[in-house]
């Protein structure tokens, strides 16, 4: 289980919300604080601006939803499925991942700083112009995965693997070479600057 910053523990829950169907159900303006779901079905579920604060996930399955301007803050997600999950502009701020599942989930913006997604498997998931700052992606399997635009700085990218993957116009400041895997990663001039420059060489015109 990824361990939080400074390793805070994971918030407290005040009740449990078990087996519920939400299945295509409009939950957006909703308000969620310190509630444990287990077995929650999300399935195609469609929600804007809904808030979830310090709140668990066991087994939800997410598949084929849409979160709009959503936010999950300090949540924990553990073994939930997010196939073809579109997250637009949401904010995850704090929150840990677990086990979880995310072929072709989708995110687009968005505030995802300091969550926790060590060892994730993320090789067909995509991220666009979202912000991972200081995100834990400790041993990630990114290979072939879109991370387009994305705020990796101060990251933990330790053992995290970037092959083939796609990486322009992504802050790759907190990339040590010699820890990460980056063969065949799609990068720009600018950012191989910076790559080179990591690595102590120092890079000239003539």
């Amino acid at each position: 289980m990824t361990t939080r910053k400074n390793g805070a523990p994971t918030p407290k829950t005040d009740r449990t919300v078990a087996g519920e169907n939400w299945d295509g159900r409009d939950i957006s303006g909703e308000t969620h604080t310190r509630v444990g779901f287990v077995d929650l079905d999300l399935t195609e579920v469609v929600n804007t601006a809904a808030v979830f604060t310090d709140c668990t996930f066991q087994r939800a399955r997410f598949n084929v939803s849409k979160h709009q301007d959503a936010a999950f803050i300090n949540c924990t997600f553990t073994a939930c499925s997010f196939f073809d999950t579109t997250f637009a502009e949401c904010k995850f701020v704090g929150s840990m991942f677990d086990r979880c599942t995310y072929e072709l989930m989708r995110v687009v913006g968005g505030n995802w700083s300091f969550v926790g997604l060590s060892g994730a498997d993320l090789r067909k998931a995509t991220f666009r112009e979202t912000r991972l700052r200081e995100a834990d992606l400790t041993g990630a399997k990114c290979q072939g995965a879109s991370l387009r635009d994305v705020d990796l700085s101060g990251a933990s990218l330790d053992g995290a693997n970037f092959t083939d993957s796609d990486l322009r116009g992504s802050d790759l400041s907190a990339v040590e070479p010699e820890h990460v895997v980056l063969t065949g990663a799609i990068i720009t001039l600018n950012q191989a600057v910076v790559l080179i420059t990591s690595m102590g060489l120092d890079v000239r015109a003539e």
